[in-house]
C-alpha cells in the first residue's frame, strides 16, 4: 500500500470510492435519503479532478485501486476523508491522516478542522481531534448531523 498524492486519473474511482462508502458504510448512521443526498445518483456531482488537483489530496494507491484518499487545504481544512468498504478498519485511514499531517507540519499549519460524518468522528477522535461543536447541516434538501472537529498541531521546533 502506498501513499502518494493524487493523480488526476484517480478522479473516477475516487468518485466510485465515495458514492459506495457513503451508501454502504454511512448508511449505518444515516438515513438512505440522507445518504443519497449526500452522495447523489450522478457521482459525478462534483469536479473531483479539478477539486482533488486543487489542494493536497493523499490516495491509499493498493497497486492501481484507491482504498482511501483524503484533502487537506491550505487553511488546514480537511474536506473529503474517505476509504472504500471493503477496506474498512485496516489502517488506511491511519497512515492517510498521518500524511496530511506531515504535510501541514510542513505548511507551517498549526490547526487541523474537519466537519465529521457521525461515522467518521471515532475515527477523527483517535486520531486526537476534539470536538467543537454538534451541527446540523443541509444538503440537496436533507438535514444531517456532524461534528466540527480540530485538531491543534504542535510545532516541531517547540518542546512538548
Amino acid at each position: 500500500m502506498k501513499i502518494r498524492l493524487f493523480h488526476e486519473q484517480d478522479a473516477v474511482q475516487i468518485a466510485q470510492l465515495f458514492h459506495e462508502t457513503v451508501r454502504e458504510i454511512n448508511i449505518r448512521d444515516y438515513s438512505i435519503d440522507q445518504v443519497k443526498a449526500w452522495a447523489p445518483d450522478n457521482i459525478h456531482f462534483r469536479n473531483w479532478a479539478k477539486v482533488c488537483s486543487n489542494r493536497y489530496t493523499y490516495v491509499a494507491d493498493d497497486e492501481g485501486a484507491i482504498a482511501g484518499f483524503g484533502e487537506l487545504e491550505f487553511s488546514g481544512h480537511i474536506d473529503c476523508f474517505y476509504c472504500h468498504k471493503n477496506y474498512q478498519g485496516m489502517g488506511i485511514g491511519r497512515k492517510i491522516y498521518c500524511a496530511i499531517e506531515d504535510k501541514a507540519h510542513e505548511l507551517g499549519i498549526n490547526r487541523l478542522y474537519t466537519e465529521a460524518s457521525i461515522t467518521a468522528k471515532p475515527f477523527f477522535l483517535h486520531m486526537g481531534f476534539s470536538i467543537v461543536r454538534e451541527q446540523q447541516v443541509e444538503r440537496r434538501g436533507e438535514t444531517f448531523v456532524n461534528y466540527a472537529m480540530e485538531k491543534f498541531l504542535k510545532n516541531a521546533d517547540s518542546p512538548a
